[in-house]
């Protein structure tokens, strides 16, 4: 798998934008949008060990938007309409305005960030996910943005195997899967 870390990290933080803030079904249960909506925006932004912002209502609001917008472009690549998606995520990095810039992050070194024209909290989250779906998207691996495939979940992921065969948002939606086809077989 070729994502480079900054790459897998904002399309980390833009499936668990889009998995935490639009409703829909999740292994096996309807899922709606948690009512602190702030609280599961910043919790999606601190996902994988990342520091968790403060993220106040109109940033949770904005991004909750996005995170719709995203869900979008995860169905029609999973769904092969590569041109929908990136019609959608061209129309992201407008609205967005996401420009790269090298900042230095703590580490030693440079790093390549995307940034959007304002650089609030909830627009520069936005600006990186697009570009981060765009370079997805942009690349032979454009196939790696998924939804899941077991019964009521409509969950999406990235696929980072190596072998391009991830079909499940998570190990208990392929466990629930393998489980029910295992009861099917029993009968």
């Amino acid at each position: 798998m070729n994502f480079d870390s900054h790459i897998l990290n904002t399309l980390t933080a833009a499936v668990a934008l889009v998995n935490r803030l639009t409703p829909g079904q999740s292994g096996g249960a309807p899922f709606a949008v948690p009512a602190d909506l702030a609280g599961a925006t910043a919790d999606a932004l601190g996902d994988d060990g990342r520091r968790r912002p403060a993220v106040s209502a109109a940033d949770a609001e904005q991004l909750t938007a996005v995170a719709v917008r995203m869900r979008v472009i995860f169905e029609a690549s999973h769904g092969g309409d590569t041109d929908r998606a990136a019609q959608e995520v061209n129309a992201l990095l407008l609205d967005t305005n996401a420009r790269p810039q090298l900042d230095r992050s703590g580490a030693p070194g440079w790093s390549l960030h995307f940034h959007g024209a304002d650089d609030t909290l909830a627009n520069g989250w936005a600006a990186g996910c697009a570009a981060g779906l765009a370079m997805a998207l942009g690349s032979d691996l454009a196939g790696r943005l998924g939804v899941c495939s077991a019964p009521a979940c409509d969950r999406v992921f990235v696929d980072a195997s190596r072998n391009s065969a991830r079909r499940f948002c998570s190990p208990q939606c392929q466990s629930r899967v393998k489980a029910a086809a295992h009861r099917a077989r029993q009968k």
